[in-house]
């Protein structure tokens, strides 16, 4: 059983920092596991690690697809699979670090097999959105599969359609599929961590990096990949990037830009912070109480991880 660091926390907490510590004191590689630094040309938005810092420790996983390409959680797990049985070969440890709930779910523990999308489903499905509402589209899938209907939000469009296609794709609910075997990660003994900063303080440090974002030149970024890419890349409604490209069409000022930005950023963390909190209710988790930079932090880290390889030698 190999030895795996899983580091989670919301945007801002200090992942980069920790994981960048805890990877040269041990000898690790980190696989990034964030769903916008999947995509290159995407710097100043998606907060990866400075050339400085990936010259430090090797980073994978980063500059996967372009920003017109889609990425999903399945096809995340499958790249850093393929990672992992790499640094196994070198008998490298790994630190799988990010804030992208599902992609970790996928890698560490399996999606159940879903069908594949359906286009021409999917197009009827948002005009029935478009046309009647997001309500009437959650009545369907009410009819189709209940216990979905009551786990997704009646305007949670996107994912009503999916549920929906793959409850049809399949003629069974995909409740039902939830239930389902998973592909889980075997082989690895997985140690999972959660930066979980007071709240304040992370608001504090996501106020200050939305607005670095935007002083460093993310309006210009964001021109360059809409001339590129065209407007109506997907990637490009990721935070930090929707409200530049709302700069650039003039529908904005850039300070309004920027307190947009900071809002959505800081909503964003509250959802990631409910869904560690979910995920530590299922797997046994350590909680650390302080941002990444912190050197109380690192030291709890520190011992945490010793013990685990110590654990993992004797196994």
């Amino acid at each position: 059983m190999r030895p795996l660091i899983a580091l989670f926390g919301a945007t801002a907490s200090g992942k980069t920092a920790l994981s960048l510590a805890l990877a040269q004191r041990f000898g690790a590689e980190i696989l990034s596991c964030d769903s916008v630094a999947v995509y290159r040309h995407m710097e100043l938005g998606t907060a990866k690690p400075t050339p400085a810092e990936r010259a430090l420790v090797p980073h994978h996983l980063l500059d996967l697809y372009d920003p017109n390409q889609a990425c999903t959680a399945g096809g995340y797990a499958r790249h850093a699979r393929t990672v992992l049985d790499s640094l196994a070969e070198r008998e490298v440890l790994p630190i799988l670090a990010g804030g992208t709930g599902l992609y970790a779910r996928a890698l560490l523990d399996g999606l159940f097999p879903s069908p594949p999308q359906d286009a021409n489903l999917r197009e009827r499905l948002r005009a029935l959105a478009a046309t009647r509402g997001a309500a009437q589209l959650h009545r369907v899938l009410q009819r189709l599969d209940q216990a979905a209907a009551a786990r997704i939000h009646p305007n949670d469009v996107p994912k009503a359609i999916r549920a929906i296609e793959v409850s049809l794709a399949a003629r069974r609910p995909i409740s039902e599929q939830w239930q389902a075997g998973r592909d889980g990660l075997t082989g690895y003994r997985v140690l999972r961590l959660w930066l979980n900063p007071d709240r304040k303080e992370l608001y504090r440090r996501i106020d200050a990096r939305a607005a670095a974002m935007f002083a460093n030149g993310l309006v210009e970024e964001t021109r360059r990949l809409i001339d590129e890419f065209g407007p109506e890349c997907r990637a490009l409604t990721s935070l930090g990037y929707a409200e530049a490209s709302a700069v650039l069409r003039g529908e904005m000022t850039e300070a309004e830009a920027i307190r947009q930005a900071q809002q959505g950023h800081r909503n964003y963390a509250k959802r990631q912070t409910t869904w560690f909190r979910k995920e530590a209710e299922l797997h046994p988790t350590h909680p650390l109480h302080g941002p990444g930079n912190s050197s109380q932090v690192l030291d709890e880290a520190v011992q945490l991880v010793s013990a685990h390889l110590a654990g993992a030698e004797k196994v």
